[in-house]
């Protein structure tokens, strides 16, 4: 897994994690990528450090470059609980009505903004047939909220 620090044509920051630099470029091209701030579709990454290993690390090694240790599970843990967080912040929760809802702003039908909310699986995959770019993210029922 690849965490990606992106930036859209509105100038928010939000990271992106995705399976190689390949999926991202797909899912670009792709426009199934947008910003969880304003919905914008026209993301770009942004220039990061490298961290953890790749078939480059023995290469740089061989050469003395010094190389980024690979973050600890608590490092991962932290990222993720700092990635949910910007999400509640920075989402409206549409509850059960997160299909519909969607789907109107996809259609241009209401005003472009970021959404969470919760949708069963052929609802989801309904939506991505449909182009309309969604994401499952393992956030908790609000009653679990610390």
């Amino acid at each position: 897994m690849i965490v990606f620090e992106l930036i859209c044509e509105a100038r928010h920051r939000f990271e992106g994690w995705f399976a190689s630099g390949d999926d991202f470029e797909r899912q670009r091209l792709s426009g199934l990528l947008s910003c969880p701030v304003c919905s914008s579709d026209q993301v770009a990454k942004l220039p990061t450090a490298k961290v953890g290993r790749s078939a480059d690390d023995g290469e740089a090694a061989r050469q003395g470059q010094a190389q980024e240790p690979a973050p600890t599970r608590a490092q991962v843990a932290s990222a993720v609980a700092a990635f949910v967080d910007h999400v509640l912040q920075n989402t409206e929760d549409v509850g059960r009505a997160f299909p519909e809802e969607a789907r109107k702003i996809y259609r241009e039908l209401a005003p472009r903004r970021g959404i969470r909310g919760t949708a069963t699986r052929e609802e989801t995959e309904a939506l991505l047939e449909e182009g309309i770019a969604v994401m499952s993210l393992p956030i908790p029922p609000p009653e679990d909220y610390h």
